[in-house]
């Protein structure tokens, strides 16, 4: 325990420094950029919580408008920024992570208008998720038709990814259409590995686990 405790106070200073001091020079290309947002992403959502995973949060906003500076005309750099954004707002909750929420909807808005195909239609799945979880009007533009078209849309340029797969069966629970959801979250399941991205894989797949128990037995 202790020194589980030691390693999650050693990660939080590592990110807390890394995220403020990454050098532009050190990155080579955008996808160099991604991946590592994408690693940073998944350390501080997984491994942080509390008012750390906050600040952490806040600095890789920081970092991923400064990547979106360098690639303005590039798809991924909005995605990820949206990503981050939705992220952050979810950890926050409260209407305070409102506007944090609209900033990651233009950021993945961004991303379409550039190439919708871009990471897999990884922002057709985001920018879904926003549209089921943000309260709808007059307090948000939370829209469920909005959210489940774009939500297949996603399904229908990566129809085995974890993500797509996992986000479209979180929408279903919440429509109580268990049947279906489960379909989702087994094909979920059984998406093939990301390599480069363990971390990220290991954390879905235990929320993949969560929700296959909470709808257990429903119909």
């Amino acid at each position: 325990m202790k020194n589980q405790f030691t390693n999650k106070v050693m990660c939080s200073f590592l990110l807390l420094c890394g995220v403020a001091t990454v050098d532009a020079a050190e990155v080579r290309s955008v996808e160099d950029e991604i991946q590592i947002l994408q690693s940073r992403w998944a350390e501080i959502n997984y491994q942080l919580d509390g008012k750390v995973q906050l600040t952490a949060f806040s600095q890789l906003v920081n970092e991923a408008g400064r990547v979106i500076s360098t690639y303005p005309e590039q798809a991924s750099p909005w995605i990820w920024s949206g990503i981050i954004k939705s992220t952050y707002a979810g950890a926050m909750g409260g209407l305070g992570a409102l506007s944090l929420a609209k900033e990651a909807k233009k950021d993945l808005e961004e991303a379409l208008s550039i190439d919708e195909t871009a990471l897999e239609g990884s922002a057709y799945t985001s920018l879904g998720s926003l549209y089921a979880n943000v309260p709808g009007w007059p307090i948000g533009f939370g829209d469920n038709k909005k959210a489940e078209k774009m939500l297949q849309q996603a399904l229908e340029l990566n129809p085995q990814g974890i993500d797509s797969n996992y986000f479209y069966a979180q929408f279903l629970i919440e429509e109580k259409r268990y049947a279906e959801a489960r379909y989702y979250l087994e094909k979920a399941a059984a998406a093939p590995a990301r390599p480069e991205r363990p971390l990220a894989d290991s954390g879905r797949h235990e929320e993949i686990d969560i929700l296959l128990a909470e709808i257990a037995g429903k119909d």
